[in-house]
């Protein structure tokens, strides 16, 4: 037992649990404010759809990707100035990705995308210009600046991220905020 090693009490282990859970939750509170914060992006953005959960679970499908039904659809906007904003989402359909870009996109953006159907029909929007990534023929890494690699690369990032606890079940939206408030202040320092 921890208290028996340092000689506390009962009510002193106690108190420390209590604070250390107040100011958590401020803490917590702190990054959701901050992240909830973020205006239009402006500017090149690229955009990106994401499926975080388990690889497997016992007596479910082992699907990967689109196929999981037990995984969290997380939706991604990446500015290249480094700002990044991210939200969960029911499904990846067309409806539900536009509502999301047109609220935090500024109309003017130059918006980079793979080549998901759910991304069809940007310019009819009212975005300026929309260019796409074809995976199946590598152009990830073409040189005239047409890649996602940003949006990919924190999206590795949270999932190295959340590795580390093991999954995320309770807290996961919280822990998604938290990966980008991070991933903001790593740019800053």
């Amino acid at each position: 037992m921890i208290s028996h090693q340092l000689k506390l009490t009962k009510y002193q282990v106690l108190t420390e649990i209590r604070l250390t859970s107040i100011f958590t939750k401020f803490v917590n509170s702190y990054i959701i404010n901050k992240c909830m914060k973020c205006k239009s992006l402006l500017g090149d953005i690229e955009v990106d759809e994401s499926y975080f959960g388990p690889r497997r679970i016992k007596g479910k499908s082992s699907k990967r990707g689109r196929g999981a039904s037990f995984k969290k659809v997380v939706f991604g906007i990446y500015g290249r100035k480094g700002s990044v904003y991210t939200r969960i989402i029911q499904n990846c359909k067309k409806r539900t990705l536009h509502a999301v870009m047109t609220r935090k996109i500024a109309l003017d953006s130059t918006i980079y995308s793979d080549s998901w159907k759910g991304y069809n029909g940007q310019v009819d929007v009212g975005f300026d210009k929309h260019f796409r990534v074809n995976h199946n023929k590598d152009q990830s890494s073409q040189r005239n600046g047409t890649h996602i690699n940003d949006i990919e690369a924190f999206r590795s990032f949270c999932k190295r991220r959340m590795s580390k606890f093991n999954g995320t079940k309770k807290n996961f939206p919280l822990h998604l905020k938290e990966c980008e408030w991070r991933w903001k202040k790593r740019l800053e320092v």
